[in-house]
């Protein structure tokens, strides 16, 4: 049986239970060594054999998975993050489908939620924005048309822009043209929840300045949107507001 595992965002901490069961119990554990923590293996028994693809082609994590369940094996896949937002398991899934081969996900907790808590921030506040974008600039994956940068900003909502740290000042270039003002809240978090994390406070304009200045060009999240900063103007959730009837709660 083949597990895609969601390691989290890099703190060890914040790996799932059931994504820590599956590492104790497996025989071979295959890990995105360039992004995730190294400090996850810590909870994969003696016995495991142990394998970084980021040395490896699709074929050969393909070859090392099929072999090693054709012996029965208990296998796990672990991704960076949570393995749907870009975890490249598609391209996996349908050649263990081909090959009629069993696997399961266990989710993991997204990189831009372990910024969010690092920056104690909310997403979506009510009367500022109630919608969060994940996206990418274009670069060696292409992006369609019409999930463009320029048209994606368009809304105003939150965003959080993953693989796209090298091209900082491109980024928000199209950020501003897109309909986002230049002093809009910005964030750069790099390797957010791992030891060496870092957070900066920017706008807009000067995303690609601060980048410069703290050598951030890799491995980072850019925030952006007006509850960054989570400044006053936003409203209070009826979720608890006292003039608000729910069906748990009579006025």
């Amino acid at each position: 049986m083949i597990h895609f595992v969601g390691a989290g965002p890099g703190a060890p901490d914040l790996i799932t239970v059931r994504g820590m069961k599956l590492l104790r119990a497996a025989d071979v554990i295959i890990y995105a060594g360039s992004l995730v923590n190294p400090a996850l293996l810590q909870y994969a028994s003696a016995h495991a054999a142990v394998y970084d693809s980021a040395f490896m082609t699709l074929e050969e994590i393909m070859a090392l998975m099929l072999e090693a369940d054709r012996e029965s094996r208990e296998i796990v896949r672990l991704h960076s993050g949570d393995p749907s937002v870009y975890g490249a398991i598609r391209e996996q899934m349908d050649l263990l489908d081909e090959h009629h081969v069993d696997y399961d996900t266990c989710p993991g907790v997204s990189a831009c939620f372990g910024a969010a808590a690092s920056l104690k921030l909310e997403y979506t506040l009510p009367g500022k924005t109630q919608t969060l974008i994940l996206t990418r600039m274009k670069g060696k994956t292409a992006v369609p048309e019409k999930e463009s940068i320029r048209r994606l900003a368009a809304h105003g909502s939150s965003m959080v822009i993953y693989l796209s740290t090298g091209m900082l000042g491109e980024l928000s270039e199209e950020l501003i043209r897109g309909g986002y003002a230049p002093d809009t809240p910005a964030a750069l978090v790099y390797k957010a929840t791992w030891p060496e994390e870092r957070c900066f406070l920017s706008t807009l304009a000067s995303l690609a300045e601060t980048g410069r200045e703290n050598g951030i060009c890799k491995t980072a999240l850019v925030l952006v949107g007006d509850a960054i900063l989570h400044r006053d103007g936003h409203e209070r959730s009826k979720l608890y507001d006292p003039s608000c009837e729910t069906e748990f709660r009579k006025i």
